[in-house]
């Protein structure tokens, strides 16, 4: 079997120009937890994730300086405050632009599964040669797939 035989080609992108308040309604109207950032004619620049943005709103903790008697204190931000700022930063700054991991439709379903096992990803962008993205792959379809063949098989 081949990556092609589980990925889904209707993929949910948005592009680094977009804002994170748009990101955020992207992934909560399509109930998905991450995106592929493509460029011009669809070429892949990067991913984001749900846990992306939640880490760059993780708020900052209370933070104490002391330089020779001199005591700065930097107070806790409330998650509020800081996500009403952050709506208008642009994907680019929070996407992951390195060591993404991608497939190509014709590679085995097992490299997908070592990919998956190996970096903990929920999804996997599917490129062509060219770098456009084509499709996108997740564990849930291949769990799905798996499940609905044992079941098949089982009611033999």
């Amino acid at each position: 079997m081949q990556v092609k035989d589980f990925m889904i080609t209707d993929v949910i992108y948005v592009t680094k120009e977009m804002n994170l308040k748009q990101l955020l309604q992207t992934l909560v109207r399509h109930k998905i937890g991450g995106v592929p950032v493509i460029g011009e004619q669809g070429k892949l620049l990067g991913v984001i994730s749900d846990g992306d943005v939640l880490r760059y709103l993780k708020p900052q903790g209370t933070t104490v300086y002391d330089m020779f008697s001199l005591v700065l204190i930097s107070e806790k931000e409330d998650i509020v405050e800081k996500l009403t700022r952050s709506l208008k930063v642009p994907v680019e700054k929070l996407m992951k632009r390195r060591d993404i991991q991608t497939l190509y439709a014709d590679d085995d379903i097992e490299t997908a599964l070592q990919l998956f096992a190996k970096y903990h990803f929920k999804k996997i962008p599917i490129i062509d040669t060219n770098h456009h993205v084509i499709g996108i792959i997740s564990r849930g379809d291949i769990i799905r797939y798996m499940t609905q063949k044992l079941i098949e098989e089982s009611q033999s």
